[in-house]
């Protein structure tokens, strides 16, 4: 969440005006997402919330079922959480539109469609859980291995993506590329059945409804290592074992790209990214958890734990109400308030003050105690 509310300081502008400095452009290219196949930094975002979402599971289970709560009222609850996320994500993208934009490939949406099943397989025993997620990532792929290629007479401008585009793949992996995939053609039938301005053809970033279903497998990830921390094993001793589960899973996620058998890609959500962003995200709880639990420094994530406390308000925040606050700044500070270190770096000026703004709502609602929760 920090990451993402962190896109206020649009470092690409800062970049842009100083296309110099190796500095700005390591952090503009680490603030946006590829194009397609690979990873930066904010290519991140997503799957990280999908993976603490499944690692937080058994934790509420075991909490809501100590207060005495009972499956049915569990699952009447999972149930509502999945259509109030799918709904907040579809009121979030139809903010500017003139009707309601309908669309399931936000974050939002994405885990709203696959957490009940989440949460079913939360009452699971792990080797089913195990199960699911091969079950899952196999059948995925070969859904995809087994959609015909585009044809000679195939219109990719049709598509929104270029014949030859430089980051389309050949051989088998071009079951992978960019808008003549299965799941592109899914939305081609699908969210034509909602009322649209215009007939859905394509969707510029290529990201898909059915990517749900590898997030679901992401979420799983996250699943079993929630159950890992469950069980009381020794701290640094489950630092070790997930740092070794995230350096495996990155290795077999890079051997399956480079060989084209399963390529990297977040927009539509391969296998292959299921596997490399679960390791990354492995890497990423084992140094906090090692940092924070095991080591105990427990005072300095305050600025972490704020918005992580209040996730569901710091995503709104970030994604509707940014502009909101921008045209707030001009009206009070004046026109020129972000010209104070020069043209280069008004946007980071202006950006750094929404980012203050919204860290110091969610900091007041932390000292409230005021949480937003589905």
């Amino acid at each position: 969440m920090m990451l993402m509310m962190g896109e206020a300081l649009s470092f690409k502008e800062v970049y842009s005006k100083l296309p110099g400095s190796t500095f700005w452009s390591i952090l503009a290219f680490n603030q946006d997402h590829v194009a397609w196949a690979g990873c930066s930094l904010h290519d991140m975002i997503q799957p990280s919330f999908s993976f603490l979402v499944g690692l937080a599971l058994p934790f509420s289970i075991a909490g809501r079922m100590a207060k005495g709560d009972k499956f049915p009222a569990l699952l009447k609850h999972a149930l509502l959480r999945s259509v109030i996320l799918i709904a907040l994500g579809i009121f979030l993208r139809s903010m500017w539109s003139k009707q309601t934009y309908f669309t399931f490939e936000d974050t939002l949406t994405q885990i709203g469609l696959g957490y009940t099943f989440l949460f079913l397989l939360g009452f699971c025993t792990q080797r089913i859980q195990i199960i699911a997620f091969v079950v899952i990532l196999v059948g995925y792929w070969a859904a995809f291995a087994a959609y015909p290629l585009p044809g000679s007479s195939f219109d990719y401008a049709a598509a929104g993506v270029p014949q030859n585009w430089e980051h389309n793949f050949t051989g088998f992996a071009a079951h992978w590329n960019k808008n003549t995939n299965l799941a592109w053609a899914f939305d081609r039938w699908f969210l034509n059945l909602f009322p649209r301005e215009a007939v859905f053809t394509h969707n510029n970033g290529g990201y898909a409804t059915l990517s749900f279903i590898p997030t679901l497998g992401t979420m799983i990830i996250g699943l079993l290592a929630g159950n890992q921390l469950r069980k009381g094993t020794a701290p640094f001793v489950l630092v070790r074992r997930f740092v070794a589960t995230g350096l495996g899973l990155i290795a077999l996620a890079a051997l399956l790209h480079f060989t084209g058998i399963a390529p990297i890609v977040k927009r539509i959500w391969t296998p292959g990214w299921v596997l490399f962003s679960g390791g990354c995200c492995f890497l990423l709880l084992s140094f906090f958890y090692g940092v924070i639990d095991a080591a105990e420094h427990k005072k300095w994530p305050l600025l972490l734990v704020v918005i992580g406390t209040n996730s569901i308000a710091a995503y709104v925040l970030a994604d509707g109400f940014g502009s909101f606050i921008r045209q707030s700044l001009y009206i009070h500070l004046g026109q020129n308030y972000d010209m104070i270190f020069g043209d280069a770096y008004s946007t980071l000026i202006k950006g750094a003050l929404v980012l203050a703004i919204q860290w110091l709502v969610l900091f007041w609602m932390y000292r409230k105690k005021i949480f937003i929760k589905i």
